[in-house]
């Protein structure tokens, strides 16, 4: 891979829509892929790493690096702060590989802006139901922050057709082939202005 090449995708979803463990099936098969690892500022789960799963910074770093200019993009999230560094993807594009940023909508809309060429990736739940199931099944939240989860996961999902790609995440070895041939450059079928996605997307939507 050269670098003129090289390119950054992002990858969206609602919580609960499973866009992690995709990133992840999707680096593990695909090493020269680069992670672009996130800063936030909400405490550090049992199971997670600082600078593996996200870089922990505090309230008040992470607001200087952001009137730096340092984020690519940055937003609040439950009441916490997330963000990319623009100093990362740069420095991954320029060795000339394509960069992976796992990210919400609204810092989506802002990669979109600061970096035009990127390719944006919408995943959403095969349903309600399911997304449901799937964020109770974690059994890390209380039932008030599970119906927020909920009711914040269908905002989110109306914003699906601000993307280029939606991939319906029902089921795993299909959502990363799927993944794979957008990065392939192959990813037609997936394509928000396709019929038979607008379709199957809103079979999900209320």
């Amino acid at each position: 891979m050269n670098d003129s090449s090289a390119r950054l995708f992002v990858i969206a979803a609602p919580s609960g829509a499973g866009k992690t463990t995709l990133v992840k099936a999707l680096v593990t098969r695909s090493p020269e892929l680069r992670f672009s690892i996130s800063y936030t500022t909400r405490k550090k789960r049992s199971n997670e790493a600082d600078g593996v799963d996200y870089l922990f910074v505090s309230v008040d770093e992470f607001a200087r690096l952001r009137a730096q200019g340092d984020l690519l993009e940055s937003a609040e999230v439950f009441d916490n702060h997330y963000g990319t560094s623009r100093k990362q993807v740069e420095q991954h594009l320029q060795d000339g590989h394509h960069v992976i940023l796992e990210i919400d909508w609204q810092g989506a809309a802002q990669a979109r802006e600061a970096k035009p060429e990127c390719v944006t990736i919408f995943v959403l739940p095969p349903s309600r139901d399911e997304l449901e199931h799937r964020l109770r099944s974690r059994r890390t939240d209380s039932e008030e922050v599970i119906q927020r989860r909920l009711r914040d996961a269908l905002s989110d999902m109306s914003h699906w057709s601000e993307f280029d790609y939606a991939i319906i995440n029902d089921d795993l070895e299909r959502a990363v082939a799927d993944l794979e041939a957008i990065l392939a450059g192959q990813g037609d079928s997936c394509a928000t202005a396709s019929a038979a996605v607008r379709d199957a997307v809103l079979q999900i939507l209320p």
